[in-house]
């Protein structure tokens, strides 16, 4: 995220009014490989970071809200947001369709916050194609070992 001297800078920059453009910063993985729990940690961290919900078709797993998780839809809604062109990126991962809506990306980085999406490797090479700029972070597990003993007790790819 931002070093001490470039948040003093855009702390000075903000106080004239002058508002920095935020940073996408794209955290992907295969699934499994670890990036919800690392994204948690760091919004931990850095209280002022923008975090993008994605949306998906897929049913909400024990403990997950609507809203803070993901925004759970129908597939029927997905659909009529991909062709009213809402998303940065979409993709069908597991036979369930996941999305990034431009609102909330666009919004976070027109007040000068950085935004971090949590977004599969598809999603990840979309959005690369689009920002340039975006810092991309790939997330592997320990072990392919690791992963499937982490897939296996998820349930539900």
């Amino acid at each position: 995220m931002l070093s001490e001297a470039k948040r003093s800078k855009a702390v000075e920059r903000s106080d004239a009014g002058i508002v920095p453009p935020g940073r996408l910063i794209v955290v992907s993985s295969p699934s499994g490989g670890g990036k919800g729990t690392l994204i948690r940690r760091v919004l931990e961290e850095v209280p002022n970071l923008g975090y993008s919900v994605s949306y998906t078709t897929r049913q909400a797993r024990l403990g997950e809200t609507n809203g803070r998780d993901y925004f759970f839809v129908t597939t029927e809604t997905f659909r009529e947001m991909e062709r009213a062109g809402a998303f940065l990126e979409w993709a069908n991962v597991h036979g369930n369709l996941y999305g990034t809506a431009h609102a909330q990306v666009e919004r976070e980085l027109a007040e000068g916050r950085d935004i971090i999406l949590e977004i599969d490797v598809q999603g990840a090479k979309s959005v690369r194609a689009l920002v340039s700029a975006a810092v991309s972070v790939f997330i592997l597990p320990p072990s392919f070992d690791v992963l499937c003993a982490r897939l296996t007790a998820r349930g539900s790819e």
